[in-house]
């Protein structure tokens, strides 16, 4: 891949103004954009930056995070408390991504989604009230292995780590999951899925390639 150095405030214009540009592709009301990555890329710093910047184009955003859906501790951990099959397969709630996510922004849907549904501190419900995404609103969806699921994305963006800035930068209490995060990489390949791909492996200099237009 040849990726072209970028500063985080010119990559986040030129994602916004794509966007801007996209229509949704089943046809409905709301484009929904994808920011993957590992917990170390830190998808929520860009997703925020997006999400801002939309704003100040007129439209209506709503950023939800994958952390947001994680699944009872009790599933979690059935296997152990580091188990990289179980993060891989297990750990995110997508049934209810679909349900409370995407489904209602399905071509006739009502919008109304829910940006979180349980609080991993807690292992609670986190009683969030439902938002409506007003038609013409971008979803942003941010968080580990988002591609390969079907999620229905109009956009979707790859922040690429290097193995060794991957475990670098990885919490040494989390690293039991870099296994799931390589068996991601290989079965899915998200550098050659998603449609732009930013290396970030010093996030002080990101460099990007996108793929059909800059």
């Amino acid at each position: 891949m040849r990726f072209e150095a970028i500063t985080w405030e010119r990559l986040t214009d030129a994602l916004a103004e794509r966007a801007m540009r996209l229509k949704p592709a089943d046809g409905g009301s709301w484009l929904r954009v994808g920011i993957d990555g590992a917990p170390a890329a830190r998808t929520g710093e860009l997703a925020q930056r997006l999400a801002q910047s939309l704003r100040l184009g007129g439209r209506s955003v709503l950023d939800v995070s994958t952390e947001g859906f994680l699944r009872p501790a009790s599933l979690r951990y059935e296997y152990g408390h580091q188990d990289p099959d179980t993060y891989y397969d297990g750990w995110f709630d997508t049934g209810a991504l679909w349900r409370e996510v995407f489904g209602p922004l399905d071509p006739g849907g009502t919008g109304r989604v829910l940006s979180d549904l349980w609080d991993p501190v807690t292992d609670r419900a986190t009683r969030s009230p439902y938002q409506v995404l007003p038609e013409g609103g971008v979803l942003i969806v941010h968080g580990p292995m988002l591609l390969g699921r079907w999620f229905p994305l109009d956009l979707t963006v790859h922040l690429r780590l290097a193995p060794h800035a991957l475990r670098r930068r990885t919490e040494e209490d989390a690293r039991w999951t870099l296994t799931a995060l390589e068996r991601y990489e290989s079965e899915v390949r998200p550098t050659d899925v998603a449609d732009v791909v930013v290396r970030v492996d010093d996030p002080r200099h990101p460099a990007w390639e996108a793929k059909g237009e800059q």
